[in-house]
């Protein structure tokens, strides 16, 4: 199973309650980090991800949850991402909250044993649709009474936000997680795209981003941002460098740092897990 764990020499189990507890739960993986709230430092993050070709049911992630010495312990905060590829976006003034299955099943099949949950935008105004794991959330919800998951588009809409207003023109985003990707441009910060594909193999996620950018008339020279399952000079960047001239990767951004064990991490990996500390 791949594991990551980097933690600072200040971490104290004896502490927690003064530490905000952020974890991100899909049956790809569960990933968790710790924030200092006194310092607003990153203190530790520790990650369990599934082997090639597999996938975590509820009673995997209950072991992990139930057997890790920080997860069992009590935070002043405690905040919850789940990544989903299936979620659509519904205009706050057409949303009514005794809908949102039939909104969702307008899109998408809805699988055995999910449900459907909702998460407020701010910027767009809208409500972000989505379904995940029953057995899953309701166990997030046995362990963490109270949390409400988010979806991790909430979070890459509300990090691109400050940014792209800043931004004339185009602000595109390529969020990739193991079967999927995920592509949001603005323009004019007015958001023109947001979709989720599934895929295979670099050449599906270059297509898709590719054909998106034919299709709204958008230019190679723009710049594109990436976080996710990617790095500097993997096969991913080094792909796209040959049709975009500027790939950058997004930072997690916030009344936060980090401690100096994160230095040598890509950060933009866990940009969500980061992230989701700013939601009320």
């Amino acid at each position: 199973m791949p594991f990551l764990e980097l933690f600072d020499e200040t971490l104290d189990i004896n502490s927690t309650e003064n530490y905000e507890l952020s974890i991100q739960v899909s049956p790809d993986g569960l990933s968790f980090c710790l924030l200092d709230s006194i310092r607003n430092k990153f203190i530790l993050i520790r990650s369990f991800g599934a082997e090639e070709n597999k996938y975590f049911n509820a009673d995997k992630i209950s072991e992990l949850l139930l057997k890790d010495d920080f997860l069992t312990k009590r935070y002043k905060k405690v905040h919850c991402v789940m990544p989903s590829s299936k979620f659509t976006l519904v205009p706050t003034p057409l949303f009514d909250p005794g809908k949102k299955v039939e909104y969702f099943t307008f899109n998408h099949t809805m699988k055995d044993d999910h449900i459907v949950l909702v998460d407020k935008i701010s910027d767009p105004d809208a409500f972000l649709v989505f379904s995940v794991s029953r057995s899953i959330s309701e166990l997030i919800n046995s362990v963490y009474p109270g949390v409400y998951p988010h979806h991790h588009i909430k979070l890459l809409l509300d990090h691109t936000s400050s940014i792209r207003k800043s931004v004339n023109g185009n602000y595109i985003h390529v969020h990739v997680e193991r079967d999927f990707f995920n592509l949001i441009i603005f323009n004019n910060n007015i958001l023109k795209f947001c979709n989720s594909f599934a895929y295979r193999n670099i050449s599906d996620i270059l297509y898709y981003v590719l054909n998106a950018f034919k299709n709204l008339d958008i230019k190679q020279e723009e710049t594109i941002y990436f976080s996710g399952i990617t790095e500097k000079y993997d096969d991913l960047s080094s792909s796209f460098s040959l049709y975009i001239r500027n790939i950058r990767f997004a930072e997690p951004s916030g009344n936060f740092t980090f401690s100096y064990v994160f230095n040598d991490t890509e950060l933009h990996r866990f940009m969500n897990l980061f992230n989701v500390v700013n939601c009320e």
